[in-house]
């Protein structure tokens, strides 16, 4: 058997999104020794959203009740590397919310309490290891702040759930080979504390509502570059030969967003230049090895800031704008104000980013410090207000910086996304206030859906009407927790407009609609009638109002007619003069919706010509060619030569589909595209369509020039592909020759090679890839893919020599390391027990034929594949289930 699947459609994860689950400890109103502020009340609430949902949730988490205010967060803190502990003493400026109080509830998660005080006189408190009740020395009131020192010890590998197993994520504080145990793998401490992490650090109220100012006094050895929140201050030289850096964080900001980094990183310096002049700090963080790719990485960020501030029309408001990438984050990445922290799936040469870059991450996180920093949702249920805004904002940088059709592609993609996901598991309430968990927040609604829903309700507005909503929401709750329909109001502000409608359905329904559109002419030809049907369960999904445009092209032109569709059944009728060529239904391509529009299929080719949009192009290329005349013949060779890359490589596709004569005519624009398209997935498909047509002395020539002359890794990829199969003798000298390539994307491409073609020589190969680290990022599941496939076809010797890899990737793999570990594992215990049961049907048929040197053999092959099935098993039940 061989490992083969299909790995283009991970996981989704989500930036600013964190693994592992949260159990909510429920507030015990009868026990003292557990007392906090409510972070979710289960309420049963009735019926909701009137008009067409219906919905009876069994929770409601309520925003976190707001007892106190945090003022200012003042820490000290150190680091005992060897224990993975941090030592700290956290002075808090607090006072209460409203209501005068003489006690005071923190989240402090696995922490050991040393003492808590108030003007140097200790106080009583009582701990149970995840929330703190402190009895303060009198009743304060609204007026009055007090400053409360807690000396402390944060213990995040040593905090346990029930049962007494250790937390591996959600941990908030993470060493990452601390002792240097590992050569190849820089010692680091970062933190992540989104959603409530941080109190794993320092003792706060950790909740989204809740934003303080921030300063962080970082001692290490002199080795270690500190990175936190707002500006440095000083770095000051302490008589024990350590270094203390002192950060502070003006604005208030929400406690899961302040962040520590600390390790020898490489400081890259860049600027941003605000509108008054001054220059604002801009710098880079990487690992030595990456210093000289980090600008071609991150350098679009100054630009970025330019672009989101004028676009929102608020100035970037914080101190500086710093981006660091750390080994084995738990995340994608994460918005922490001023100081981005990115996995290592950033790092990429300048070769790699021939293939593919990360700006869309980097676009995303830099406008939460708009929509998230600025103004923070209040609640989990609410983070569509965060992470809609920063998922739109890839649409937003798309079209500006590479124009309307690679945005519209990209905003195809993420609604195919979520799409996707409703298949695995239901749809539900964008503003969801009866989640499971709040981590479960972190999934397509929240990110592609909001997204897509904003580009409607942008489409709708207007851009004038719907950047001024944006940019008074903003002003309104600056600094501030919102909720959604504060957002609405903003919008209504603006537009004069009652916007309910919309956001009932869309934030407070789940699904989308569901459309059949049947076209038909009129008797006297004068009239095309568009009857449009809502076909979506009513009792899942809303009856929607949508709002569309529908543009009819005749022989006097384009002709622009708004419609609404509000009921089950519509039917618009639409006057033509002269000859229709074609009918586009939401012209504008901004409805998040089900739909085929049936019409004719000279129509859609029509729809190549005259729809100025990249949608049109493809749905033409799609459903035109069911019957291909020479019309549709032309249009495939049209479409080779389309300004945008996607349709060049939806047409090379359809060439499969076409006659002989139209390929023959293609040939020499498949052969330029071949060798000069600037999109590497097109040169591949051009390849694709060329080599089987070609002799095999005529393949293997133009493949070893492309091998020579085409610098993608992902060309590189397929022609190696190829050539294994016209010359793999001389395949094989070229991987040889790859191997000392240091970046990861030619390690996977080798290790992809050796999974198919590899013998026992090559274990070396494998061996260096997992000791060295040399792969990062995403890349780790295609080596482990890789490593799975190259075990099965080895001996039992070599099989239990790679038993150890797949353990070490569940260990330090990082998120991406165990995303797929344990279906890789099952993958094994199924191909090893296959093994066996062929063993032991060759061992039966061996004894009944009395051959006994085949019986020893037998035996002994035996013995050695339970023994690596047991190995196998063992460490199945080590990396766990696989998690959907």
């Amino acid at each position: 058997m061989r490992l083969i699947y299909l790995l283009s459609g991970l996981i989704y994860l989500s930036a600013c999104g964190v693994s592992g689950s949260h159990t909510d400890k429920k507030l015990n109103k009868q026990n003292n020794d557990i007392l906090v502020e409510t972070t979710s009340e289960e309420i049963e609430i009735g019926s909701r959203l009137g008009d067409d949902v219906q919905v009876l949730p069994k929770l409601y988490h309520a925003t976190r009740t707001q007892l106190t205010s945090l003022v200012h967060t003042k820490l000290n803190v150190e680091f005992d590397w060897n224990k993975s502990w941090m030592i700290g003493q956290a002075d808090l400026t607090l006072k209460p919310y409203f209501y005068a109080s003489d006690s005071l509830f923190l989240d402090a998660k696995g922490m050991e309490i040393k003492k808590i005080t108030i003007n140097g006189k200790d106080l009583t408190y009582k701990y149970n290891g995840e929330e703190i009740r402190i009895q303060l020395d009198k009743k304060y009131t609204r007026t009055e702040t007090y400053n409360l020192v807690i000396d402390y010890i944060a213990k995040p590998d040593e905090r346990l759930v029930s049962g007494g197993k250790a937390i591996t994520s959600d941990k908030g504080l993470y060493f990452i080979n601390p002792k240097g145990e590992d050569p190849n793998k820089m010692p680091q401490i970062w933190t992540q504390g989104e959603t409530e992490s941080n109190s794993v650090w320092f003792p706060t109220v950790d909740s989204p509502n809740m934003k303080s100012t921030q300063e962080i006094f970082i001692t290490v050895d002199q080795k270690y570059t500190t990175l936190s929140n707002g500006k440095r201050l000083s770095s000051t030289i302490n008589k024990n030969g350590t270094r203390t850096d002192h950060w502070k964080q003006e604005i208030p900001h929400a406690v899961y967003l302040f962040m520590m980094g600390v390790g020898e990183f490489k400081v890259v310096q860049d600027s941003y230049t605000r509108k008054d002049g001054s220059k604002m700090e801009v710098n880079y963080y990487v690992e030595p090895a990456w210093e000289q790719h980090a600008r071609a990485i991150f350098g679009e960020t100054p630009a970025m800031i330019r672009f989101f501030s004028d676009l929102t029309g608020i100035e970037y408001p914080w101190d500086k704008y710093n981006q660091i990438v750390v080994r084995e984050f738990v995340s994608g990445a994460m918005e922490n104000t001023g100081a981005v922290v990115f996995g290592d799936f950033v790092y990429k040469s300048r070769r790699e980013l021939l293939d593919e870059n990360d700006q869309a991450t980097i676009a995303h996180e830099l406008f939460h410090h708009w929509f998230g920093n600025i103004v923070t949702a209040e609640s989990w249920s609410n983070l569509a207000l965060n992470e809609a805004f920063a998922n739109y904002s890839q649409y937003l940088w798309d079209e500006h910086r590479y124009g309307i059709d690679e945005a519209d592609y990209n905003a195809s993609a993420e609604k195919d996304k979520y799409f996707e996901s409703v298949l695995k598991k239901k749809p539900h309430d964008l503003i969801w206030y009866d989640y499971t968990d709040k981590d479960d927040m972190f999934d397509s609604h929240s990110y592609s859906k909001g997204g897509r829903i904003l580009h409607m309700l942008r489409n709708y507005l207007g851009d004038e009407a719907f950047f001024a909503g944006m940019k008074h929401y903003l002003q309104t709750y600056q600094y501030k927790a919102a909720e959604f329909h504060q957002l609405r109001t903003s919008f209504e502000a603006v537009c004069g407009e009652d916007l309910n409608w919309f956001f009932n359905q869309w934030f407070l329904g789940k699904g989308t609609p569901e459309l059949t559109i049947k076209q038909t002419i009129s008797a006297d030809k004068k009239e095309v009638v568009l009857a449009i049907n809502q076909i979506q369960n009513l009792n899942e999904s809303p009856l929607y109002k949508l709002p569309v445009e529908v543009a009819v092209f005749d022989s006097k032109g384009k002709h622009i007619y708004p419609i609404v569709i509000d009921k089950r059944l519509n039917s618009f009728s639409f006057p033509i003069e002269g000859e229709l060529k074609t009918v586009i239904f939401d012209h504008q391509h901004a409805l998040l919706a089900k739909y085929y529009h049936d019409k004719p299929a000279e129509q859609y080719r029509e729809q190549f010509y005259l729809g100025k949009r990249y949608e049109d192009r493809r749905l033409a290329l799609l459903y035109s060619l069911d019957s291909l005349t020479s019309k549709g013949e032309q249009l495939i060779l049209d479409a080779l030569k389309d300004p945008f890359w996607e349709v060049r490589l939806d047409a090379i596709s359809s060439l499969k589909r076409s006659s002989a004569e139209t390929t023959l005519k293609a040939d020499g624009i498949i052969r330029e595209i071949a060798y000069h398209d600037p999109h590497s997935s097109n040169r591949i498909t051009a390849l694709d369509q060329l080599v089987p047509s070609l002799s095999e002395m005529e393949a293997k020539e133009m493949i070893v020039k492309i091998l020579d002359s085409d610098s993608s890794y992902q060309v590189t990829r397929y022609a190696l592909v190829i050539l294994s199969q016209l010359d793999p003798d001389l395949a094989k000298q070229m991987i040889k020759k790859m191997e000392a390539d240091p970046t990861s994307a030619m390690k996977v491409i080798i290790a992809e090679y050796y999974e198919y073609f590899g013998t026992e020589s090559d274990l070396e190969f494998f061996k260096n890839l997992f000791d060295k680290n040399q792969l990062v990022g995403q890349d780790i599941i295609y080596g482990t893919k890789s490593l799975a496939g190259y075990f099965i076809e080895q001996n039992p010797e070599i099989q239990v020599q790679l038993i150890p890899y797949f353990r070490n990737i569940h260990a330090k793999g990082g998120v991406y390391g165990k995303m797929y570990l344990p279906y890789y594992v099952a993958f094994l215990i199924e191909n090893i027990e296959t093994q066996l049961t062929e063993t032991n049907e060759l061992l039966a048929a061996n004894k009944k034929n009395k051959n006994e040197q085949h019986v020893v053999e037998l035996k002994g092959l035996k013995a050695k594949q339970e023994s690596i099935l047991d190995q196998l098993k063992t460490l199945k039940i080590e990396v766990g289930e696989l998690k959907e």
